[in-house]
């Protein structure tokens, strides 16, 4: 079916009308000229105004063309059935002090550990095609940074704008897992995934790790978590050189039972390898069908006449330029009428 988007457009169609019938300035008159009347040909007088009636039919045309481009010309399709599936997926990441460690490694680099969850969790965003991403940002209590959307490119943006302490120093795992499940709640069908990334143990937060569990088990979320840092490090002090482990405070006990009894698993993320592999297994769940979308195949026509217009303008201006060179050519010869 063939139609145009902005069909409003054409009301501009007698604009050109209205300019031409606006009051004028006085005109001033050239002096005459004396010519011979010794003259084979037409007069300046003569091709000015056949000249000008040639402009005018030109003009004419080219003006509706821009305004027909302008109406936006489409031709659109039968209508076409598409299935729709894919997973729901909210991601919560730890934004507390601790993330500022700097146990972990991106090309040979020592980074912190919020770097390097930007930088795996970048490509994970990239690949969920299909999938509505969410994003949850937490330290002293939980903000949803982004709700469920396809908008993979603003997802990724947020989570790479975000900053170690930008919404306190503490880790409210429970408020986290909460906010998770009021955001999942507001969809009908969904299959209801929450990926959780913290280093630490849960010290603030107006909800409890265990209330957040019961929450998460009595609404159908499942949760992975993944607990992000290193086994080992070495720290250089005043007597030299001393390994510690930076992820003592990591509370692993409490990780794994909120995974499990909600169906999903616990992580150990202990470097860059790890975590990509982690993402690679959270490739592999089962996406849900959703409601049929119904699209209609549109094809944009504006271009054929927004082309010719421009046609049509190029051959003016070179009629223009060759009826000048004309007279020109004629004054010099001394051919006036």
């Amino acid at each position: 079916m063939f139609e145009f988007a902005w069909l409003w457009v054409f009301i501009a169609l007698p604009l050109p009308l209205l300019f031409y019938w606006l009051p004028a300035r006085a005109e001033v008159q050239p002096a005459a000229l004396k010519v011979p009347h010794l003259m084979q040909g037409l007069s300046v007088s003569q091709s000015k105004k056949k000249s000008n009636k040639v402009r005018l039919i030109v003009a004419t045309v080219a003006w509706c063309a821009l305004v027909i481009a302008a109406a936006r010309p489409q031709w659109l399709g039968e209508p076409v059935n598409i299935s729709a599936e894919g997973r729901d997926l909210m991601i919560a990441v730890d934004l507390s002090g601790s993330m500022k460690m700097e146990d972990m490694e991106i090309n040979g680099r020592q980074v912190d550990r919020l770097r390097m969850i930007k930088y795996v969790l970048s490509d994970f965003i990239e690949r969920r095609v299909g999938d509505r991403l969410g994003l949850i940002l937490f330290a002293d209590t939980a903000y949803l940074q982004a709700p469920l959307t396809y908008d993979r490119e603003t997802v990724n943006q947020l989570l790479n704008e975000s900053l170690i302490g930008l919404v306190g120093e503490q880790t409210a795992i429970g408020d986290a897992i909460g906010l998770a499940i009021k955001r999942f709640n507001a969809k009908e069908e969904s299959n209801k995934v929450l990926i959780l990334l913290t280093d630490g143990q849960n010290t603030a937060g107006n909800i409890t790790p265990e209330q957040a569990n019961e929450l998460a088990i009595n609404n159908g979320v499942t949760v992975y978590t993944i607990g992000v840092g290193a086994d080992k490090m070495m720290m250089q002090s005043f007597f030299g050189s001393r390994q510690i482990n930076p992820s003592q405070e990591l509370d692993e006990d409490m990780l794994s039972k909120i995974a499990t009894s909600t169906g999903g698993q616990y992580f150990r993320a202990r470097d860059v390898a790890s975590l990509q592999t982690i993402y690679a297994k959270l490739d592999e769940l089962e996406p849900i069908a959703r409601e049929t979308r119904q699209m209609r195949p549109l094809q944009a026509l504006y271009f054929y006449p927004l082309s010719f217009a421009l046609a049509l303008t190029v051959l003016l201006s070179l009629y223009q330029l060759l009826f000048v060179n004309r007279l020109l050519t004629r004054v010099s010869r001394g051919s006036y009428e």
